[in-house]
């Protein structure tokens, strides 16, 4: 049985070619130089420091509401005389009315009196935010 063989002559380049190749594919493998690597960093933590400056710049305003002023309405009939009378007492800035099942959203607003009412109109709690 005879194998075919490639001749001598032709191997070496076949080699040269495969380790060059390999040579290739592992240099395209490596991360930006380290210079490279510096200078992102520096540009990362320069807009890091920017952002903590400009969020201690501007604090969030302080709560004007004090609900405290105002617990003593639960219980009450709830009307337009008592809404206003609640939104001076607590020094809120907004009264919102929540109604049994009403959709209501999340967000928090110190300023802002909730007065909530039971399906009676009767005021069952009041609370800032």
């Amino acid at each position: 049985m005879q194998f075919l063989s490639t001749p001598r002559g032709l191997r070496r380049p076949a080699a040269m070619i495969g380790a060059l190749s390999l040579a290739l594919a592992l240099a395209a493998c490596n991360g930006p130089a380290p210079e490279e690597q510096e200078q992102a960093l520096d540009q990362a933590a320069q807009a890091a420091q920017a952002a903590a400056s400009t969020a201690e710049a501007t604090p969030p305003p302080p709560a004007s509401c004090d609900a405290s002023q105002v617990q003593g309405l639960v219980g009450q009939t709830y009307s337009d005389a008592v809404q206003t009378q609640a939104k001076e007492d607590s020094g809120a800035s907004d009264v919102r009315v929540l109604k049994p099942n009403q959709p209501v959203t999340m967000e928090f607003i110190g300023e802002r009196l909730n007065i909530e009412i039971d399906d009676k109109n009767v005021i069952s709690g009041v609370r800032c935010g």
